[in-house]
């Protein structure tokens, strides 16, 4: 066998590179895709004279002002939510953890509603710390009902304690709608989740966000590298638990607050993204967050395309088409036994 000419820390680069690369061109193949679908259809030659030429006509108009903000909206808000649903699976070291299990995206939903019924004044600028707060709270509950009387935190206790918080925040959330009036139309369409109508300024809201969640976790991959094995471990290698926990629980916190003001509550995308990273075994923390924020991105944006193009002119809403995409996905890693939380090194 002729031996490799690359030095093997080369090699273990090559893998991870080439699924980085593959999945960025195939996210950006759907985006593109994404442009020239829709009720007014454009050909790849139009596309691109579009891009380097935009004017005043209509089809300008339609890919600068519509769909290229939204499909840029949609890959965005899915990076966040991967990585979200990345670092509450390894703060909590539960597969099922996710920004909806855990209670974040009915937390942060449940603030953002009642200030928008009851503070009508507030500026929306302030609904992403409104959400952060909302989400954090919810978070902190389902954390403190999961430890229960032993002080151990178990995969079923958190499972059962954010179901209970959700549901529980769900039925305010509903409670506070039934008395909007008007409002509710608004509310319910919002609450469908989707990136109809999102502009250049909707995602200049939600991007630095999302870019200081996922910034934060690659500062602190080795950390997380560390906390995918056990407390005693980590601890015993020197990490601090009593303040790394809480800094992991607000950087993931942190893209679901940028992002449900915007798009609603996206759920599913932020669940199956760092499954389907794992299952490609990319080879440190590091790589698995630049996976889950891509695929999460790539998933969204092709459900986003989905969800506006089946059924025109209604659209449908992107959790939908994104659980009716990934459950299948999710069924299959649950029969392969790729669901199994798994200890990565922390390089």
């Amino acid at each position: 066998m002729t031996p490799s000419l690359l030095p093997a820390p080369a090699r273990s680069w090559l893998r991870p590179l080439g699924w980085t690369l593959a999945l960025t061109a195939g996210a950006l193949l759907v985006a593109v895709a994404g442009l020239m679908t829709g009720t007014r259809s454009l050909t790849p030659s139009a596309l691109v004279s579009i891009l380097l030429s935009p004017d005043d006509r209509i089809d300008s108009i339609l890919v600068w002002t519509l769909r290229l903000p939204r499909s840029l909206a949609a890959f965005v808000g899915g990076a966040g939510l991967g990585v979200s649903g990345f670092l509450l699976q390894t703060l909590t070291r539960n597969p099922l953890a996710g920004p909806g299990l855990t209670g974040v995206s009915s937390g942060a939903v449940a603030a953002i509603v009642f200030c928008f019924v009851f503070l009508p004044r507030l500026s929306p600028a302030c609904y992403p710390l409104i959400g952060m707060a909302g989400g954090l709270a919810a978070a902190v509950v389902t954390f403190w009902i999961a430890h229960g009387p032993s002080g151990r935190s178990r995969s079923l206790h958190l499972a059962l304690g954010g179901i209970s918080v959700s549901m529980l925040l769900s039925a305010v959330t509903t409670y506070i709608m039934m008395r909007s009036g008007a409002q509710v139309k608004s509310l319910l369409f919002w609450l469908s989740g989707g990136f109809q109508g999102r502009s250049w300024s909707h995602l200049a809201y939600m991007t630095p966000w999302v870019a200081a969640g996922i910034a934060g976790a690659l500062v602190c991959r080795r950390v997380i590298g560390l906390m995918t094995l056990s407390d005693e471990a980590a601890a015993g290698m020197g990490i601090r638990l009593a303040f790394w926990k809480p800094v992991l629980l607000v950087l993931a916190v942190l893209p679901v607050a940028g992002v449900t003001p915007v798009a609603g509550p996206v759920t599913f995308v932020g669940l199956v993204s760092p499954h389907i990273a794992r299952f490609l075994k990319p080879g440190g923390p590091g790589w698995t967050i630049g996976f889950a924020a891509t695929i999460g991105g790539f998933t969204t944006v092709a459900a986003d395309i989905v969800a506006r193009t089946v059924a025109l002119p209604r659209e449908l809403p992107v959790s939908i088409v994104a659980a009716l995409v990934g459950g299948p996905v999710f069924i299959y890693l649950i029969q392969s036994k790729s669901l199994a939380f798994r200890g990565e090194a922390a390089t």
